[in-house]
């Protein structure tokens, strides 16, 4: 029997549902013999049916609130209680009993506890979002922000969410908490630029330093860490375990999954949207457009699409594309929800300044930066430069970026005897990139490329595709768009014989992160959430006392958005259908390893299974 489709609360299912089996269950396992539990089976139901109709009548009352409380914590307590006995066991190395206190009362609170948890007490949902979730109109709000990745690694999934977090908490309307992943010390090898950390704390505080650098202001979030693993062939660190787990149910209220997709092809735990009241996807990145350029690309593609509908279609509550580069997802719109880091935009004030002042704020020509792989753009930029090395001779690149690729895309330029001169990556922020007037990025597998930002926002012009991922910036005029690689030689020439004009305020704004929270509360329908919270709470106030708010039955949607859930939960329950699928092995569960690294209670002590 699987015990997470058994409701959340033991007692508040003994109260309403007390049965012969439910009783020889509970005696049995606090140490009652069989014949005596027998006996108290067929009479207790018996009793029961009589107090019932009065415990109806108590349950209506807005005191019964603090009754169910007070078994909560009594649950809880217990729970405690036994994963502390469990814990001391697994450090041990199982020579200590979990009944060693000779003290009868400890005993028995251990026995309940080990039932309690069988019930699965802590599981939320069901085929639709439950009526159990707390009301929390007189509370500060919580928002869970989930990401794929983190610093070190300088991609856009660990940039681009911290600062959403820290603006996010800069309103000081919500309490904000970051989840990251945690890799291993043979992973963060692979993935870190040389770098390593012993513990989940280090890590944090290098991130805090890396981001009041750029922000200007402590940010005040809490940042915790969930294990995962870093696929070579992916490229990228895939979750292990059910990262839900990893934020408090108390603190459960909204959640904010950067990369819905990512996050839960192989997620196999509490759905989303049982455990929170709202979860918004973001997505970041184009898939499709990196699988088809793989063997076999186009039937991957295929059924990577349907699965990502899958799984934001049971996961998320509302979802926001970046661009229309992105596949069309169930309950998307789409909006650019991400801003530039603030000192690019000091930069682009200073460069106004300086050309105010007569001073040449450019010295060097046009440039490119990005992650050496062929699918950001690299491709595109040597087939460009290829086709027309006559229209552009004596025009001189410089690449900047490191990657899995470097080697075959320097070898392509040499052999095509191009004009390109390789530099090692570098942040763009770096004073060596100030002087370059033109940024180049030829890219077509983008969904919102934040160097583009960037670039524009130090004031420089930005040569682009004429494509959706650039729809945003069309409307900047240092933006120069092309269609056919004839238009790329002209704008080349354009941009390399004028100078960019500088920002005007509106447009540094619409840049800036204030500017993006803004558009993600009102695009993610935060405004709504909390606005419908308030009137919930003026209309639920009885003699100045909140109550519980009443079951709502469900619509046809969410019963099926429920059974697709549970579908994926079985699906990803089964180890031989992960692999067959391209899951790392022994990802449905944190390793011991991780449980060293984040001081986590083995998964079987964690999420125990029982069967009857």
């Amino acid at each position: 029997m699987y015990h997470h489709w058994i409701p959340r609360n033991f007692w508040h299912i003994w109260f309403g549902n007390l049965d012969h089996f439910w009783i020889i269950l509970v005696l049995n396992e606090v140490g009652i013999q069989p014949p005596l539990c027998e006996m108290w089976g067929r009479i207790l139901p018996i009793i029961w049916n009589q107090i019932r109709s009065i415990l109806g009548l108590v349950i209506q009352n807005a005191k019964y609130q603090s009754y169910l409380d007070l078994c909560d914590k009594i649950v809880e307590s217990l729970c405690s209680k036994r994963k502390e006995q469990l814990l001391l066991r697994s450090i041990a190395g199982g020579e200590c009993s979990v009944l060693e206190n000779d003290n009868i009362n400890d005993e028995l609170d251990l026995r309940i506890a080990s039932v309690l948890q069988s019930t699965g007490h802590h599981y939320e949902g069901g085929f639709w979002t439950d009526f159990g979730k707390d009301d929390l109109s007189d509370k500060k709000r919580n928002v869970a922000i989930v990401t794929t990745a983190s610093l070190p690694w300088m991609t856009g999934t660990a940039v681009n969410p911290l600062f959403r977090a820290a603006y996010l908490a800069k309103t000081e309307q919500q309490n904000v908490t970051l989840l990251v992943p945690w890799l291993c010390k043979s992973d963060q090898e692979l993935v870190y630029p040389n770098v390593t950390f012993c513990s989940p704390e280090e890590q944090e505080n290098y991130m805090r330093n890396w981001l009041e650098e750029r922000v200007g202001f402590k940010a005040d979030f809490k940042i915790s860490f969930y294990p995962g693993k870093f696929s070579k062939e992916r490229r990228s660190i895939i979750p292990a375990g059910d990262t839900s787990q990893f934020i408090p149910s108390k603190d459960a209220d909204i959640a904010i999954l950067e990369e819905p997709e990512h996050l839960n092809w192989y997620h196999h735990g509490k759905r989303w949207t049982d455990k929170f009241n709202h979860v918004v996807g973001v997505v970041h990145t184009n898939y499709l457009e990196y699988i088809k350029r793989e063997k076999n690309g186009a039937l991957q593609a295929f059924f990577v699409k349907h699965i990502n509908n899958w799984v934001t279609r049971a996961y998320c509550d509302k979802v926001l594309r970046l661009s229309a580069a992105t596949q069309d997802l169930p309950k998307s719109v789409i909006c650019n929800v991400h801003g530039v880091n603030p000192k690019f935009l000091q930069i682009g004030e200073k460069v106004a300044t300086d050309r105010e002042q007569g001073q040449q704020a450019f010295s060097k020509g046009a440039y490119f930066l990005g992650k050496m792989v062929w699918a950001k753009g690299y491709r595109e930029l040597i087939d460009l430069l290829a086709k027309h090395k006559n229209d552009l001779d004596g025009f001189k690149l410089d690449v900047f970026g490191n990657g899995e690729d470097a080697y075959e895309v320097q070898s392509a330029a040499k052999r095509l005897d191009l004009n390109l001169n390789f530099q090692k990556g570098r942040d763009h922020a770096d004073d060596s990139l100030h002087g370059y007037k033109v940024f180049i990025n030829p890219s077509i597998s983008d969904v919102l490329c934040t160097a583009t930002a960037e670039a524009l926002a130090m004031g420089k012009f930005v040569i682009c595709a004429d494509h959706p991922s650039n729809e945003f910036f069309r409307s900047f005029p240092n933006c120069l768009t092309y269609k056919t690689s004839e238009d790329f030689v002209a704008r080349v020439k354009e941009a390399l014989a004028n100078d960019p004009q500088p920002l005007t305020p509106e447009q540094r704004y619409n840049l800036s992160w204030e500017a993006a929270t803004q558009r993600f509360i009102e695009y993610s329908e935060l405004n709504r959430i909390l606005n419908n919270n308030k009137d919930d709470a003026k209309s639920s106030r009885n003699d100045g006392k909140i109550i519980r708010k009443s079951f709502s039955v469900p619509n046809l949607s969410e019963v099926v958005d429920g059974g697709l859930a549970f579908a994926h939960y079985c699906f990803t329950g089964n180890e031989f259908l992960r692999l067959c699928t391209g899951a790392i092995p022994g990802t449905r569960d944190y390793d011991k390893q991780h449980c060293r690294d984040l001081h986590l209670l083995p998964p079987q002590v964690e999420n125990p299974i029982y069967g009857w």
